[in-house]
């Protein structure tokens, strides 16, 4: 047997390897458009999955959005008629500069203050950057 033919059984005797998904997903927006305001309908469920507390996220919603918001229940209401995508985006920005780690790019951190200054540290890979406040 010449080298090609070695070679391809070798190859046939691996075992398959599955396409890996990843465990984390942005989650999607769901709004709906009331009168004059926008509404985030699984805001809660939002922030469960990204291990953020509500506010926070809220306030870099509404900086971004450049619209005031408030917390109902389950839900945010934005006082300004935005669209799916829009939103979508700007939480999207808010997972990548708040969520996830600058190394290793895992959702498995958390917010910690030191002083007046905010640090992602890395639960995974046990990284720490720091971040900008969001005013």
């Amino acid at each position: 047997m010449d080298y090609e033919t070695l070679l391809n059984k070798a190859y046939e005797k691996l075992p398959k390897i599955e396409e890996q998904i990843d465990r984390f997903r942005i989650p999607i927006v769901e709004t709906m458009i009331q009168g004059n305001q926008t509404i985030i309908k699984n805001f809660s469920q939002i922030s469960e999955i990204l291990r953020r507390d509500p506010s926070h996220i809220l306030k870099f919603l509404t900086k971004e959005l450049a619209t005031p918001a408030g917390l109902n229940n389950e839900r945010a209401i934005l006082q300004a008629k935005l669209s799916q995508k829009i939103i979508q985006q700007k939480l999207e920005i808010y997972v990548n500069d708040y969520v996830l780690c600058k190394e290793c790019k895992k959702p498995d951190t958390k917010l910690i203050k030191e002083d007046r200054i905010t640090f992602l540290k890395c639960e995974a890979c046990g990284a720490k950057s720091s971040l900008k406040a969001i005013k």
